[in-house]
């Protein structure tokens, strides 16, 4: 259902506000005002036509042929004033209604390109993408789709803001525009001898209000079934894209049935989700176009009274009925546009959850337990350190340990046994646990077990994190050499979807080569050439051994072949369940 309007519009103002204070506040109040500006003319326009209406019906009544043409073409005195003819009004209020539009849109696009900046610098600050991608169950929510909420939910926010904003404001005017018009044409009525001055309107505030109510009893349940739409939806987009990325996987594995399976699965709920949309809409449609219906003649039937005993001319019975009109359809405002309201109310959820999710992962990875602290000294210690998962488990406990720097140092131990997750806590980036990281100064580079390929070129996939430009050609060609990948040279400048292009023993040199080209002081591999057959995995390790003389190497193995490039040797031991530590090699029994 929809949320309460205090915490939907708490919601929007705390989003709104940060841009209308940015850096863009002058343009944006400026557009704001325009928009407005012209919003409101539309809406004294169409009191000018209310009156035009009275004036040309009139001309048809008296068969005016002179005042016919003159409220047509040129301008005509009237008892209200000089009249401009319809053409003139009509030439007005196009270009007034298109650069309300116009300007609307450009509001729209420069708003959503800030919003869009400023929550991608939030989710990737603090690694907080990170931490929240971590984060399962009830503690989750506003952290499920993150690229849906960023591209669709802001564009809708946007958008339907100013839509919204400005169809409320136009209608606050034209009500207030039209009471005292309707309020003057409408006279008094008389009922059981009690006279109600300006009775026309209280019929609209009856009207207005028993549509209101009807329209929210029926249709306060689509807030809720747009929200879960939205994530039914971005559920099935996601399975889709993840089959596209693991095409290769899913082939091999021959599982299509199981893909086809689960994909249908989710767009079942897409379908089924949906004809509860469409149930809802159904009975809110009735009613909505029910009551648009009968307000066409309702205004009409109300006033005949009056203009069948001659109290009114067609021109007034006209301005009558057009101001009944526009009174009522203000007072309607949130009948017409319940549907959108709720999937608003919606879009405003979902970012409200998502915004205070990255900000909850912002203040933790500041709070976060295991503190990385520079140090004057020349060795990577860890001083007691304790490790644990998500769900609390500890992985380590209270271990210390010394990385002498220009050492290369390799690290086994059983699968699951948290030696990944130690690197991470190394590279400051994992969130449970405690204790201190003493890290010297100089430049780091993690090398994961499965690289990260970016979208571009392929000169941007080996310069990466570094900027295309950072190295020179000939410094990417020999790297590219030197791990292997000398066949990709003439391919440097296509872009391509290089994840699915390279095999993963390709993508493991890919990322080798980036070792090379950056040279850090400290270069962490996890597993990184677990792809490669062990002669191509020694000739890669020999290759880091002549290239990077001056790096401290930190691996992670499990093969005899790569633990002898390594003068020291280390070990995690844990069994599952239980609290692990590490220790020499030498005492590995």
């Amino acid at each position: 259902m929809i949320r309460s309007v205090g915490p939907v519009l708490k919601d929007a103002w705390h989003l709104a506000k940060p841009y209308f204070a940015s850096e863009e506040k002058w343009s944006a109040w400026l557009l704001l005002g325009s928009i407005v500006g012209l919003t409101l003319l539309m809406v004294g326009m169409d009191v000018v036509f209310n009156f035009w209406n009275r004036a040309f019906y009139n001309s048809l009544q008296n068969k005016d042929w002179k005042a016919f043409v003159e409220l047509l073409f040129l301008y005509r005195h009237t008892s209200t004033g000089y009249m401009p003819g319809f053409c003139e009004l009509a030439a007005v209020y196009i270009v007034v209604a298109v650069y309300a539009t116009y300007l609307n849109q450009w509001l729209q696009i420069r708003w959503r390109r800030w919003l869009t900046r400023h929550f991608l610098d939030d989710w990737l600050s603090d690694r907080a993408y990170y931490r929240i991608s971590l984060t399962k169950g009830a503690a989750g929510t506003g952290t499920d789709n993150p690229d849906q909420r960023i591209q669709e939910d802001l564009r809708n926010y946007t958008s339907d803001t100013l839509a919204l904003g400005m169809g409320l404001l136009s209608n606050v005017v034209t009500l207030v525009s039209f009471f005292g018009i309707l309020w003057t044409l409408s006279g008094p009525m008389h009922l059981l001898g009690i006279s109600i001055p300006g009775y026309m309107v209280w019929v609209a505030l009856i009207y207005a209000s028993a549509g209101t109510w009807f329209t929210h009893l029926v249709g306060r349940p689509l807030a809720m079934l747009n929200f879960m739409q939205q994530r039914y939806e971005a559920d099935f987009r996601f399975s889709l894209v993840r089959l596209r990325e693991n095409a290769e996987g899913v082939a091999l594995y021959g599982g299509e049935s199981g893909e086809r399976t689960a994909t249908r699965q989710r767009f079942a709920s897409v379908v089924e989700n949906w004809w509860a949309i469409m149930q809802r809409t159904k009975l809110l449609n009735s009613l909505i176009y029910g009551y648009q219906q009968v307000a066409i003649v309702f205004p009409i039937i109300v006033v005949a009274p009056r203009y069948f005993s001659g109290q009114l001319e067609l021109g007034g019975l006209t301005q009558t009925v057009g101001a009944f009109s526009h009174v009522q359809n203000a007072m309607s405002w949130f009948v017409t546009s319940y549907a959108s309201l709720a999937a608003y109310s919606a879009t405003i959820e979902r970012l409200g959850t998502f915004h205070r999710a990255i900000l909850a992962a912002r203040a933790a990875a500041v709070e976060s337990g295991i503190a990385i602290e520079s140090t004057a000294s020349r060795a990577l210690a860890l001083n007691d350190v304790t490790l644990a998962i998500p769900d609390g488990q500890q992985l380590l406990s209270h271990e210390s340990l010394t990385f002498p720097p220009g050492e290369w140092s390799a690290i086994s131990g059983r699968s699951g046994s948290g030696k990944s997750t130690l690197f991470r806590a190394i590279a400051g980036i994992w969130p449970f646990g405690s204790g201190r990281i003493e890290r010297p100064a100089g430049t780091y580079l993690f090398l994961p077990q499965r690289p990260y390929i970016p979208l571009g070129t392929l000169r941007h996939a080996v310069a990466y994190p570094a900027r295309d430009d950072a190295f020179t050609d000939a410094a990417v060609k020999q790297a590219l050499r030197d791990v292997g990948l000398e066949h990709l040279i003439p391919r440097l400048d296509e872009e391509d979807n290089w994840t699915q292009m390279l095999s993963g023993g390709e993508q493991q040199r890919l990322a080798v080569a980036r070792a090379l080209l950056a040279r850090p002081a400290w270069l962490l591999l996890d597993e990184a050439t677990a792809s490669l057959d062990p002669e191509a995995e020694s000739e890669v390790y020999r290759v880091m051994k002549q290239k990077l003389a001056d790096t401290t190497v930190i691996s992670i193995a499990h093969g005899p072949g790569v633990a002898r490039f390594h003068r020291r040797q280390l070990a995690l031991r844990r069994a599952p369940g239980e609290i692990g530590h590490i220790v020499e090699a030498e005492h590995v029994e």
